[in-house]
């Protein structure tokens, strides 16, 4: 089975991590359908159309990156997974439910964290199940088991403002993480980090979604970044926004399986690389 169709098992329930990710797969309906979905926006003097007429079906497990010219509509679209707008035109579900409003069950990772700055990490992590009135007990568990997967575990009682751009983005990743959502939903979130930072945290996100079998959303400008992540890279055109291709990738399997980038010095990764940016540059 290839990578573009693993598929999630549903009978897990946790985000612990889990060393033989094929335990997570399996073929099952798709996780987020969205069918002619369109936005536009109603200014005094004319409409604006953002995106047209997108048709996505994303799978349980799948790492979708997202790509296109600026202004092409790529953070509309995650806005309207997450639920913070509602498409003018469409249908958007999420596990065959049509997606109203923010939930937990998705999970938003966005390039400037939105932390608590003067809260501990602990107190970050904490704080969304603490809203729902999780026990205690369960939330110091699970926020034990973020604190290791993120790497923040010496840094857990450290202030938000005393820690370096890279943390508090894992400190993000594991606020997101801690309600389990089905989906995780990533804007650029290393596009403001330097070169080494950005490539460690890549190797966490891709840790995570190999570790965990999280289906993740992602937002990129990096093609590199596309291809070294991604089991798809969706490509949009200029504005307004569509999908004009929808490429299987699986560069990031043979990445954790040999442990090594050597894959990115391919003939194949250089094909892909270049076919995605044609696609982008040539509009």
């Amino acid at each position: 089975m290839s990578d573009a169709n693993y598929k999630l098992n549903q009978n897990t329930d946790s985000f612990v991590m889990n060393n033989n990710i094929d335990t997570f797969f399996e073929t099952n309906n798709e996780l987020i359908s969205m069918e002619n979905v369109s936005l536009v926006y109603d200014k005094k003097s004319a409409t604006v159309p953002a995106i047209d007429n997108i048709n996505i079906n994303i799978y349980p497990g799948e790492f979708v990156c997202v790509m296109g010219p600026s202004g092409c509509g790529k953070s509309t679209l995650l806005n309207i997974l997450a639920g913070f707008i509602t498409p003018t035109g469409g249908s958007v579900k999420l596990n065959q439910k049509e997606i109203k409003g923010i939930d937990s069950n998705r999970g938003v990772v966005f390039q400037q964290p939105p932390l608590f700055e003067w809260f501990s990490v602990r107190k970050n992590i904490a704080f969304g199940p603490k809203m729902k009135k999780v026990s205690k007990d369960k939330i110091a568990t699970d926020v034990e088991t973020l604190l290791d997967q993120v790497g923040l575990k010496a840094f857990a009682d450290k202030k938000v403002y005393e820690l370096s751009g890279g943390m508090k983005q894992r400190a993000a990743i594991a606020s997101a993480l801690i309600n389990n959502p089905d989906i995780l939903l990533m804007d650029e979130p290393f596009g403001a980090l330097d070169a080494l930072t950005r490539e460690q945290m890549q190797g966490l996100t891709r840790n995570i979604w190999w570790k965990t079998g999280k289906t993740i959303f992602f937002i990129t400008h990096d093609v590199d970044e596309a291809l070294l992540l991604g089991t798809r890279v969706l490509v949009m055109s200029k504005h307004p926004g569509r999908v004009i291709a929808d490429i299987p990738v699986d560069f990031t399997k043979s990445y954790v399986e040999e442990n090594s980038d050597d894959v990115r010095y391919t003939d194949r990764f250089h094909q892909k690389r270049n076919h995605i940016l044609s696609l982008i540059n040539g509009q």
